[in-house]
């Protein structure tokens, strides 16, 4: 393993990378947000109009390419939830100068900053990881879901890479998208001052207002 995986390694390890825990805690989402992870069936009908995701935060706004055809079940969750919601007031809990920025954790909605448990927060439901598809990778600007590397404890939580890390993360989350415009934001999200590096908490939170889903041209 080389340097910089192995660093990453540990970084991932520290913070896990992780969605809500079997044991974690939740925070019920706005009223009409979905319940359980989408079948199959709900899932072509929640990503026939799920093309892109306009991403407005406190920093600024970005735009998400999404991949249904890729990860069809995590790509419709994300969709569903940012369709009632979910996602409004939630903030970047972990921001990782060059490595990621994770959100998703609805705990941040009412608490802004370090505390117990903060990133063990979800929308009270997993569903099982679904391996990068052949051809997409961990590129710069690459949205995937935060786990715990087992195969049911995907939830709300997402990271989005800062940098190449196809040599620093095993393939065990889920790729459902990837910034196409507005990266100058996600960079500005990147650089922002934490309040200790090992973990990441933004001293000045970074708030997610928005997420607005789009259909194809």
């Amino acid at each position: 393993m080389s340097t910089m995986r192995g660093a990453l390694a540990a970084i991932t390890i520290a913070i896990g990378l992780v969605g809500c825990s079997a044991s974690g805690s939740t925070t019920p989402g706005p009223s009409g947000c979905p319940t359980a992870a989408p079948t199959a069936d709900q899932a072509a009908t929640i990503t026939a109009d799920a093309a892109r995701a306009v991403v407005t935060t406190s920093l600024g706004t970005f735009s998400m390419e999404l991949y249904p055809q890729a990860a069809p079940i995590a790509t419709a969750n994300f969709a569903a939830l940012a369709r009632c919601g979910f996602y409004d007031g939630i903030t970047f809990h972990r921001v990782l100068a060059g490595f990621v920025a994770q959100a998703g954790d609805p705990q941040t909605r009412t608490n802004r900053g370090d505390f117990a448990g903060l990133g063990s927060g979800g929308p009270g439901y997993h569903f099982a990881i679904e391996p990068p598809a052949d051809g997409y990778g961990y590129d710069a600007y690459v949205v995937a879901m935060a786990n715990a590397a087992r195969p049911d404890t995907n939830g709300s939580q997402f990271f989005i890479d800062l940098a190449d890390l196809n040599n620093g993360l095993d393939r065990t989350y889920t790729i459902f998208a990837k910034v196409v415009d507005g990266t100058d934001v996600v960079d500005a999200i990147g650089s922002v001052t934490v309040s200790d590096p090992s973990t990441g908490v933004p001293v000045v939170p970074v708030i997610i207002q928005s997420i607005v889903i789009q259909p194809g041209a």
